[in-house]
């Protein structure tokens, strides 16, 4: 079968390990699914996979990919969860949590298998495309909000990096759920776009704001946290799930976040509950994905390259005829 897939190990030059190509189609095993892939959505993670980041060079090669939606043995239409190993449903009890990829082929290809449990309806008021962005960047910004934020409708959010996945669905999400936005980006387009989406206003990284924010979302790492920090009101919380500019930032602002006591969370994709709800929300409300390319997966290296460049504005998805 075709598939985008991880040939070896380049921590400086990414691209150069990607590979398109024929890879053996999946066997079937007890108590996992084989999904016929429709769909499949880019994101940063498949970037660290190819630099060596939760992918170890005696797993190669990989095919990669976590998020995808298509239909399953009996023709259903269905939607992967990409944490493997979450409640021991299909792998061992005692093997630890992974995410699709780091031990298990993934989903850009025209077939995936995973475990029975991990397969959900997909719901028929989103398409292919639009259901395969939700399982990682809109369920991390789901989970980062909702669950970890612990914000309620009418508290006011920083979303920083507007333009990346889980920011913009945090954007979105937020917007939905009656909270007040902000965002950043250094690019005056993507502000520009952000507003529309739903942020009251969006600013230039490191920008005062008009008001202390109750949460900050933050994906982008170094470059914006100190500016998180000085955003929050006393109290307030900073929930960290990426750090796509690096993860030691030159002042950790420790004197502050003790001193206000803030809190900060750390907060890595979500559960299957958490995506059914996400699933849910976005059925009954209407809201959908923001999608900034569709390609079909034999140009993947593009939608990879407008991925590492920082080009987009939303998710790149993949898809297979």
């Amino acid at each position: 079968m075709f598939a985008a897939y991880a040939s070896r190990i380049d921590r400086d030059q990414p691209l150069n390990g990607l590979e398109l190509g024929e890879r053996p189609a999946p066997e079937a095993r007890p108590g996992w699914t084989t999904v016929n892939v429709r769909a499949a959505s880019l994101n940063h993670h498949d970037l660290w996979s190819l630099r060596g980041v939760g992918l170890a060079e005696d797993k190669l090669p990989m095919i990669l990919g976590c998020d995808a939606a298509g239909t399953d043995q009996d023709g259903n239409e269905v939607v992967l969860h990409s944490v493997i190993g979450q409640t021991g449903h299909g792998v061992g009890p005692e093997e630890p949590r992974s995410i699709l990829t780091e031990r298990y082929q993934g989903t850009f290809a025209e077939q995936v298998t995973v475990p029975s449990w991990n397969v959900l309806p997909k719901p028929k008021e989103l398409t292919f495309e639009q259901a395969a962005c939700l399982p990682t960047a809109w369920l991390t910004a789901y989970r980062m909000l909702f669950t970890n934020a612990g914000v309620r409708p009418g508290d006011s959010v920083l979303v920083q990096g507007a333009g990346g996945g889980v920011a913009t669905a945090a954007i979105v999400l937020g917007r939905a759920a009656g909270l007040r936005i902000y965002a950043t980006s250094r690019d005056e387009a993507k502000r520009k776009r952000a507003v529309e989406l739903g942020a009251i206003e969006a600013f230039e990284p490191g920008a005062r704001l008009p008001q202390r924010v109750d949460a900050v979302i933050e994906t982008v790492g170094a470059a914006t946290w100190s500016h998180s920090v000085k955003s929050l009101r006393p109290g307030g919380t900073l929930v960290i799930s990426g750090a796509t500019s690096g993860d030691r930032p030159s002042h950790a602002e420790l004197t502050r976040i003790f001193f206000l006591e803030l809190k900060v969370v750390g907060s890595t994709m979500g559960s299957k509950d958490e995506l059914e709800d996400l699933l849910a929300f976005c059925a009954t409300t209407g809201v959908r994905p923001v999608i900034d390319e569709v390609l079909p997966l034999d140009r993947a290296r593009e939608g990879f390259e407008r991925l590492a460049a920082g080009d987009q504005f939303g998710k790149i998805v993949l898809t297979c005829s």
